[in-house]
């Protein structure tokens, strides 16, 4: 059983960190500004989908493997560089005409980018490598309850995050949407940073 000190302190930890905006948000944002607020929330739950993938992950210990593994490191990473950069390109060579609303994406397809593109961040997986492991208990219980109970913990006040900022992100989305160029390259540029941030990601 997990202490009520420790659940709070943990709650505490996990709020100032997804408080702070990092890539998931940005991507979120993107896809807000680009597409309105459905699609941001679309996104949203994505992301945080991909967050039980890697809850499960943690859990069955995988999340250790890749962590010491150079080479399945290796390929997470790289999988996750490639993906970016194409949604980035995609965003670029748009062939939508001026002054028109490109077509929206099936909200399906944007709520599949965005859990792969938390799946394939291996920061994800290694963040859970080195934050949760603080606060499992081994006389509190099966260690790998616990990894889940926090693990679900953080993926609802992210989730919560997330949705402040796809619901922001769509509104003014929805000011601009005359902008449609402007808003295409904000997300290109938002994409290939993610990518570059993610190619550069160590493995301490």
């Amino acid at each position: 059983m997990i202490s009520p000190t420790t659940f709070a302190f943990f709650v505490s930890a996990s709020l100032a960190l997804v408080i702070i905006p990092g890539p998931n948000h940005l991507y979120i944002t993107a896809r807000g500004l680009a597409q309105g607020r459905a699609a941001g929330l679309a996104s949203a739950f994505g992301v945080e989908a991909g967050t039980l993938v890697h809850i499960a992950a943690a859990a069955a210990g995988l999340s250790y493997v890749i962590s010491q593994s150079a080479t399945l490191f290796a390929l997470v990473k790289w999988a996750g560089v490639a993906y970016l950069v194409y949604l980035g390109i995609r965003a670029f060579t748009g062939t939508q005409e001026e002054g028109r609303t490109p077509p929206p994406q099936p909200l399906r397809k944007v709520f599949l980018e965005g859990v792969l593109v938390n799946v394939l961040n291996p920061k994800v997986a290694l963040f859970f490598l080195a934050f949760l492991p603080h606060f499992v208990d081994p006389d509190a219980g099966s260690p790998a309850l616990q990894v889940v109970v926090f693990g679900l913990t953080l993926l609802l006040l992210g989730l919560i995050s997330d949705i402040v900022y796809a619901c922001t992100a769509g509104a003014l989305g929805a000011r601009l949407t005359k902008q449609t160029k402007a808003l295409r390259y904000v997300s290109g540029v938002v994409y290939l940073g993610l990518g570059v941030a993610t190619a550069f990601a160590g493995r301490k």
